[in-house]
C-alpha cells in the first residue's frame, strides 16, 4: 500500500535498484515543463481596415528591430497574400471550396471556415510548435459578426492563450469614419462590443491617418476622436441633420453607454511612419506584456519607462528617477524583510 505523496521503488532480479528504475522515479517525481512564453498580436476589423497591410508593415518594421516574426494568415479568404506567410490557413480550408461544397454565401461560408478550424485545432497547435521562439502576427478575417457575437474565433483565442500566447488583440478602424458623426458613433459601439466579447488585452487603432484629409475636415482635433471625450458634441452635429434629429435620443443611449464603460479610445496610425508604428508597437508590448518578458535585453530604464509611460524621459526628473531606485532596491526590500518577524514585547 502506497501512500499519497511516495513513489514505489522497483528493483531487480538480484534485489538492486538499477539505473533505469532509478531514472524512471526522478523523473516521475518531476513537474512537466511549462513551455515558454510565446507572444504575439492578433489583428482584427472591418472589412478593408487594412490588416494585411498592418501585418506586412508590422513584420518589417519589428524585423528591423531584431525581432523574429511569423506572419499567420487566419483568413480562409485571403489570396495573393503580400507578405511570407509561415502559417496559413487555406492549407486547411478554403472559403471558396466552402462556398462552392455547402452552397453557402461569402458570410455564411467564413463562419464555418472558422468553426471548422476551431474544431481542427491540433493542426493549428503542430504549425505553431515549428515556430515556438517567435513573435507571431495572426493576421484574422474581417467579418465584423465573429468579434461580437460568434464564438469561434473567441475560442481559438482562448485556446492559445492555454498554449501560453501572450497576444493582444490590436483592432484596426479606418479613420475616414471620424468625419461622419453618425459612422463615429457605430464604431464605437462596434469597438466596445468587440472588446467585451474577445476577452484579450485590446488596443483599437485609426488606421490610414495619412489619407483622412481625403474625406474632408474633421469637427474636431484629431484627440477628440482618439481619447473619446464628451460624445454631447458629437450629438449635437447630428441633430443638425434632418434624418438623424429623429433618432436623438436613440444616439444620447448609445453615447451614454460608450461613456459608462470608458474602455474605448484609439492610437492614430500611419503605416509608413515610423513614429506612428513605434506609438502603436509600445501600446501593444505594454497590453500583452512583451516589455517585461526575457525575449530581448532590456535595461532598468526601458522597463521603468513602460511602467510609467511610454513616453516619460527619466533624464528629464533626475530627482524623480533617483526617489525611484531608492524605493525600488532599496525600502521596498527593507519593508517586506520586516514584516516577515513578528513582532513580541520585551
Amino acid at each position: 500500500m502506497v501512500g499519497d505523496g511516495y513513489v514505489p521503488f522497483v528493483f531487480s532480479s538480484d534485489g538492486n535498484l538499477t539505473s533505469q528504475s532509478f531514472g524512471e522515479v526522478i523523473m516521475a517525481t518531476q513537474p512537466s515543463q511549462t513551455p515558454s512564453l510565446r507572444f504575439g498580436q492578433v489583428v482584427i476589423g472591418p472589412p478593408g481596415s487594412g490588416k494585411t497591410t498592418y501585418c506586412r508593415g508590422m513584420q518589417e518594421f519589428l524585423s528591423h528591430l531584431g525581432r523574429k516574426v511569423v506572419v499567420v494568415n487566419m483568413d480562409p479568404a485571403n489570396e495573393g497574400l503580400p507578405y511570407p506567410c509561415a502559417v496559413d490557413i487555406s492549407e486547411l480550408v478554403t472559403l471558396d471550396d466552402v462556398m462552392e461544397g455547402l452552397k453557402l454565401g461569402p458570410n455564411g461560408g467564413l463562419l464555418y471556415c472558422m468553426e471548422y478550424l476551431e474544431a481542427n485545432l491540433d493542426w493549428l497547435e503542430t504549425k505553431l510548435e515549428e515556430h515556438s521562439d517567435c513573435y507571431f502576427l495572426f493576421d484574422c478575417p474581417g467579418q465584423v459578426e465573429l468579434y461580437t457575437h460568434q464564438n469561434s474565433v473567441k475560442n481559438i483565442f482562448a485556446q492559445l492563450a492555454k498554449w501560453n500566447f501572450r497576444l493582444t488583440a490590436v483592432h484596426l478602424v479606418d479613420s475616414h469614419y471620424c468625419a461622419d458623426p453618425a459612422k463615429f458613433i457605430s464604431v464605437l459601439c462596434t469597438s466596445l462590443s468587440t472588446m467585451l466579447h474577445v476577452e484579450l488585452p485590446h488596443v483599437n487603432v485609426l488606421s490610414k491617418m495619412d489619407l483622412i484629409e481625403q474625406y474632408g475636415k474633421l469637427a474636431f482635433n484629431l484627440d477628440f476622436y482618439t481619447d473619446v471625450m464628451d460624445l454631447t458634441y458629437l450629438l449635437d452635429h447630428l441633430a443638425a441633420d434632418p434624418f438623424f434629429r429623429k433618432f436623438l435620443k436613440l444616439n444620447e443611449k448609445l453615447a451614454g453607454v460608450i461613456q459608462d464603460y470608458g474602455l474605448v479610445s484609439f492610437v492614430p496610425l500611419n503605416v509608413q511612419d515610423r513614429e506612428s508604428m513605434t506609438q502603436v508597437l509600445r501600446t501593444v508590448d505594454k497590453a500583452n506584456g512583451y516589455c517585461f518578458g526575457n525575449l530581448e535585453e532590456r535595461n532598468l530604464q526601458a522597463m521603468m519607462s513602460a511602467a510609467v509611460g511610454a513616453d516619460f524621459q527619466f533624464t528629464a526628473y533626475p530627482l524623480l528617477t533617483a526617489a525611484i531606485l531608492i524605493y525600488v532596491f532599496v525600502i521596498k526590500p527593507v519593508c517586506s524583510t520586516c514584516s516577515t518577524y513578528e513582532t513580541k514585547p520585551f
